[in-house]
Formats: structure tokens, C-alpha cells, sequence
């Protein structure tokens, strides 16, 4: 298990809340200094909401609602700090993990909702400008970093970046996690990328476990060192301080946006639920373990640190609040959905019709049709 203390981390906030910056941390703190109450207590939002929907999104999972559903579970600061961080002309590459990445870019839950239902291929149009520049999911480990840095190549071609003017230009940043670092995808992206100077920040969540591989096993240097052997100047910070995640994200799409090339940041963070609800981890984790990483919780975190700045009982009992009926929302038009139009699954399988495929939409259309058949 990777140790938070690290003293080469970027930390800003301790366990327990308290305004405690690491060395590492020293430099950024005037892009800290310069947040105001409302944005920190919009950091705060994010997170407790975002849980919320993860809860309610498991539970109709669990309800036949849902195939399957990956819980951002204990991940919550890494994605909102380095998400707004980010500025609107930007763009963002998820995995399949990152709900409040999108959601706070402008994606509605619902579409998260609808994929993870199988209604549709892709969950929402990456090119409306009310997804904020948000790419639609990647369930194949690590591709989302080929599509980043290609995307990255084409905005300096087109001379969308580096050109001095910080309203304009453009970054993106694309996230994985440790177990991605592992696929070859990943260190043919970072090859592009430091190659062609692309405006990227590759955001690794480094969650500890993929699925039941422990971290350990995969990497016997520290994750962000592997941004070092490309050139890129890289980055380890902790994951579960959304304050240091903001800065040290914003700093490092800032430079990106001004035409300096790519950085890599590991963000240290634990996945405290399981990695679907198809995986049961009491199975290869131990219990002191998961009770470790609870005490570093990153809502309760920052909940402290906003209560030593004065909120009130008030704030967190409207935010809990705003959390449930967000929840509430998401599971009535969940269950308003209509069925799954299971011919849908063949219509990609290339680009021009095949007979074998032709074939086999017909054999389960006669499966399907027998069920009806049978109750008439």
C-alpha cells in the first residue's frame, strides 16, 4: 500500500481538515489562496453530491435497473479538484469512473444512466456544447489516452494552442487509472504526446487496486516517475485533498494551454467500494486496510476544514439535502426509462451489413418473439 505521507506529495490539507501543506505544496498555494468561499464550498457540493448519485446509481443496479454500475466511491476529490480546474474551451477525456467529471462539465446523469442501462452505444453527443467539451466513456482500458493525445496533435496543428492567449487557447486532460497505466495504449499516448508537445495533462487516479491487482505489483517505481522517462514533467499529489488537486491540476493545464507540452500527475487515492458491482472486494482486501483509507475520507475532510473557516450547520444540511433530491431525481427517471431494444447491439458491428450478423439479429429476434408466444 502506497503511503499518503509522502513527503514529495503535494498536500495542502491533513487527515482531519486542518490547513497543513506539504513542502511540495509551498508553491501552490497562491492558486489556493485566490479561491473564494462560494468555489471552495462548490468543491465541497460536488463530492457529497456526486456520492449521493453513486449510492442511488448502485442501488438500481442492484434493483435490475442498471447492467452494471462503477462506483467513483472515495475518488471523489481527485475528479472534482482536477474537473474545475479546467477551463470551459477545454476538453476531457474520462475512463468510465469519472460521474462527477462529467457531470460538472455539463453531461446530465441520466445519460451516464442510459449507458450503463445498454439504451444507447455512446451515452451523450461529445460535440454539444451542453456537454462541455466532455468525451463520451471508454470501457477499453487505457484507449482514452490514444484518443486524448491524437486529439492533442490535431490542436496544434490547427494552431489552437500555445498562442499566448489563455481565453483562447486550448488543453485537454485524460484520465486513467493504475491499472490502465499497465496497457500498452498508455505508453504509445505518452510517446505522441511528448513527441508532438501536445497540450495534455495525463490525470492517473491511482485507486490502489486493479480490480484485485494491488498497485504493487504492477510498478515498482512510483506511478508518476513514468511520465519522467517521456520528457514530461510530472507529479504525485493527494487524492483525496481537492484542494490540492485543483491547484496542481490548474497549474499543470495552464502550462499545457501555453504551449509547454504534456504533464503527468498521479493522484493518490483509495476506491473504497468495490470496482463494479460485479466485484466483491472482502475478497482480496483486507479490512484494516479499507479502515485506513476511511479515516482519510475526502468529504469529511473538507467538511472540517470548511467548518474551521465558519460555514454553518445550515450549509451542510442544504447540501445534504440538495444530495438526496439530486438522487431522488436521477431514480425517478431511471425507472421512467423504456426497455432495452436488444436488435440495437448488432447495428455497429461494421460498417456495412453481414449476412452472419444479419443472421444471428434474426435468431434473437425468433428467441425473443417464443417468450411472447409462450404467455399468449
Amino acid at each position: 500500500m502506497t503511503s499518503p505521507d509522502d513527503p514529495a506529495m503535494v498536500r495542502v490539507l491533513a487527515d482531519d481538515g486542518t490547513f497543513a501543506p506539504s513542502a511540495a505544496a509551498e508553491e501552490y498555494l497562491p492558486l489556493i489562496d485566490a479561491l473564494t468561499d462560494a468555489e471552495l464550498e462548490t468543491f465541497y457540493r460536488d463530492m457529497v453530491v456526486v456520492r449521493g448519485f453513486d449510492r442511488q446509481a448502485t442501488n438500481l443496479q442492484r434493483q435490475g435497473q442498471l447492467a452494471l454500475w462503477p462506483p467513483s466511491f472515495g475518488q471523489e476529490a481527485a475528479q472534482v479538484g482536477s474537473a474545475r480546474a479546467a477551463r470551459p474551451q477545454d476538453h476531457l477525456f474520462p475512463s468510465y469512473r469519472e460521474h462527477v467529471v462529467c457531470t460538472i462539465r455539463g453531461v446530465d446523469p441520466i445519460d451516464i444512466i442510459r449507458l450503463m442501462r445498454g439504451l444507447t452505444h455512446g451515452g451523450w453527443d461529445p460535440t454539444d456544447p451542453r456537454n462541455g467539451n466532455t468525451r463520451i466513456y471508454t470501457l477499453v482500458l487505457g484507449s482514452q489516452t490514444l484518443h486524448a493525445s491524437g486529439f492533442g496533435m490535431g490542436l496544434v496543428f490547427d494552431g489552437r494552442t500555445g498562442t499566448g492567449d489563455p481565453e483562447r487557447d486550448e488543453a485537454l486532460i485524460v484520465y486513467y487509472g493504475d491499472g490502465a497505466s499497465s496497457q500498452g495504449d498508455v505508453h504509445e499516448a505518452m510517446v505522441f504526446a511528448a513527441s508532438y508537445q501536445t497540450p495534455q495533462v495525463f490525470f492517473l487516479q491511482n485507486n490502489h487496486w486493479a480490480i484485485s491487482v494491488p498497485v504493487a505489483t504492477q510498478s515498482r517505481v512510483p506511478l508518476y516517475k513514468r511520465g519522467e522517462g517521456y520528457g514530461m514533467p510530472s507529479i504525485r499529489v493527494d487524492g483525496n485533498d481537492v484542494l490540492a488537486s485543483y491547484a496542481v491540476t490548474k497549474r499543470a493545464l495552464d502550462e499545457a494551454r501555453a504551449g509547454d507540452g504534456p504533464r503527468a500527475i498521479e493522484a493518490l487515492t483509495y476506491r473504497m467500494g468495490a470496482h463494479t458491482t460485479s466485484d466483491d472486494p472482502t475478497k482480496y482486501r483486507a479490512s484494516d486496510e479499507e479502515q485506513y483509507w476511511a479515516r482519510r475520507d475526502p468529504i469529511a475532510r473538507m467538511r472540517a476544514f470548511l467548518q474551521s473557516r465558519g460555514a454553518s450547520q445550515a450549509f451542510f444540511d442544504e447540501v445534504d439535502a440538495a444530495a438526496a433530491a439530486y438522487a431522488d431525481d436521477v431514480r425517478v427517471r431511471t425507472n421512467a426509462l423504456g426497455g432495452i431494444d436488444t436488435s440495437v447491439m448488432f447495428d455497429h458491428v461494421y460498417s456495412e451489413p453481414h449476412p452472419l450478423v444479419a443472421q444471428q439479429q434474426r435468431w434473437l429476434a425468433d428467441y425473443e418473439a417464443s417468450f411472447e408466444e409462450g404467455r399468449a
